[in-house]
Order: C-alpha cells, then structure tokens, then sequence
C-alpha cells in the first residue's frame, strides 16, 4: 500500500473518530460541567467546603477547554475547519487560553487531593489547612502563575506555512520553546507530576479515610469527607489512565520526526491524534464519575434539580399566573 493510501486511510479514519467519537464527549462534557457546577453551587455543604470549591472551578475550567480544544479539534480532523487560521493574533491567544485552562484544571485537581488529605488527618492542625480562605487564595495564585507562565506562546506561537502541504497552521516558531513545550508543559506539568502528586496523596487520603471512624469528628462532617474522598480519588485513578498516553506519545513523535521513512511517522501521528480524544476525557468525565461512585452525590443531584430548581421555577410561575390578571 502506498504512502498516500496510508494517509487517505488515516485521514478518513481520524474523521470518524473525531465525528462520532468527538462530538459525544463534547456534549456529554458541557451538560456534565453544568450539571456538576449547578450541585455544588445549590448545596451550602458544598458552598462551604474547600475541596467543593476546587471541584467547582475545575468544573468551570473544564468546561472553557472543552469549547477552545476539544471543539477545535473536532472541527480540524472532522470537518477540515481551522479556526486558528483566521489571524495571527487569534493563532496565539487561541494556544495562550488551551495552556492556561489546562493547567489550572489539574491543578485544581491536585490541589483538592491535597486538600482532601489535610481535611481527613486526625491532628487537628493539619485540618485547620483545609479552609475554603486558603484555597481561594490558592487559585488566585495558580492562575496568576499559569497567566504568567503562558505569555511565550503569545510570542513563539504564529501561523506558519508547511512546505510539505503548502498550508498554514498555528504551531511554534522557536526551537527550544518547542521542546520546552513537548517536554516541559506537556510531559511533566500536564503529565507526570500531576500524577504523582494526586497518587501520593490520594493514597495517603484512603488511609485517612480509614482511621475518621476512631477520629473525634462530627457525623455529618465525616460523611462529607467519605464521600468527596471517594470521589477525587477514583477521579485521580481515571486522570492517571486519561492523562499518561498523551504526553508519552508526544515524545515519541518528536523524536519520530527524524525518520525519513513516511509510513511510521504518519502512524505515529494518527495515534498522537486518536491520544487526543482519550486526554479530553479527563476534562469530559467528573460529573459522571461522580455519579457512578456516590450514591450520595446521586441524591444530591436529584434534590437540587427537583426539589429546588424545579419548586423555585413552579413557585415563580404560580406567582406569575395569580399576578397576571391584575
């Protein structure tokens, strides 16, 4: 078969992946992250908790890469729409914002397994660390740290034109931030140290978990604490299966770049795409998680669409009905 064959092959294949397979986690992610922010907004046992809080922003956060990436990549390998092209200004804001949104979602992520782990120590100044104040204060740092962190791609992303194809795409221009990029954002601080860090302390949260019931802490509090442990750590197992590929993949097809040979890089390159759809399952499947694993969150859930939004929307149009006349 011939290296335009192959390519013809994967192109078509890509398309279906990203149609059918693409669209799905897209819509399932957004109605998800409403879903998610809507509960713990509701509920003030959420509202006042610091672990929910993180939960909230990731929710929010994912939500913003769901419509930047996934969306984008659905319209490029779908329906060959590349909205990056329109300017060289949206080219670099469009990066800047996939970064930033990126990283703060798995810091979140990591910043409640830490907070899960300080809320169910038995020492009680270890769980005077897990405060909704500090973990406000908390993400207000990261986001300036990761608005900082992301100025060179508003620098060293540009469109350029392919001398392969003869078409322009949004890509780096600079070497060495290229590698960074690969190596640096994409391998460790989306990849291995998010990993390592949300492992440790989930682990460390389980154990926890299981000496709270000797510990001198309220029933209702100790609940909560099940049950958002729970949570962020089958969440943490699921990051740790959604996250690895991506970047593992990358590196290969960095170093892949030197073989003249076409056929295997272009293999390469499919999987690193089909890889792509796998990573923004992690932005797509908390609510879901949740939903599986807590029988409580399923309660919560139910309550706060019917219970209260659904009675609050009642009340407001008997009132608009008995009013009308008048």
């Amino acid at each position: 078969m011939s290296s335009s064959n192959n390519s013809s092959l994967y192109s078509y294949y890509l398309k279906n992946v990203s149609i059918y397979g693409g669209i799905p986690i897209f819509i399932g992610g957004c109605i998800g992250g409403i879903l998610n922010i809507i509960v713990l907004i509701s509920l003030k046992t959420f509202r006042e908790n610091s672990c929910a809080f993180y939960l909230t922003m990731i929710s929010f956060v994912n939500i913003g890469h769901l419509l930047t990436g996934l969306l984008h990549r659905i319209l490029v390998s779908g329906f060959d729409i590349d909205l990056t092209l329109i300017s060289s200004s949206f080219c670099k804001l469009f990066q800047y914002s996939l970064q930033v949104c990126a990283l703060l979602s798995i810091t979140c992520l990591c910043l409640a397994t830490i907070d899960q782990y300080f809320a169910t120590c038995s020492h009680y100044r270890w769980r005077e660390w897990s405060n909704i104040k500090i973990s406000r204060r908390l993400t207000k740092l990261f986001l300036i740290i990761w608005l900082i962190h992301g100025i060179p791609c508003l620098i060293y992303f540009d469109l350029n034109k392919l001398i392969s194809t003869k078409k322009f795409r949004c890509m780096i221009r600079n070497k060495k931030f290229s590698n960074y990029f690969i190596h640096g954002y994409s391998a460790i601080l989306t990849g291995y140290l998010p990993i390592f860090v949300t492992i440790l302390f989930g682990l460390l949260s389980y154990y926890n978990i299981k000496c709270l019931s000797s510990s001198r802490i309220s029933n209702i509090r100790r609940e909560l604490d099940k049950q958002l442990t729970t949570m962020i750590v089958v969440l943490d197992i699921f990051n740790i299966i959604a996250l690895m590929p991506y970047p593992i993949i990358l590196i290969i097809r960095s170093i892949s770049s030197i073989i003249e040979d076409p056929f295997p890089a272009e293999k390469i390159n499919f999987i690193s795409n089909l890889t792509v759809f796998f990573y923004y399952l992690y932005f797509a499947s908390p609510f879901y998680i949740f939903i599986c694993v807590s029988e409580r969150f399923r309660r919560q859930l139910i309550y706060v669409l019917f219970k209260i939004h659904l009675e609050r929307w009642r009340r407001r149009r008997m009132i608009s009905i008995l009013i009308l006349p008048h």
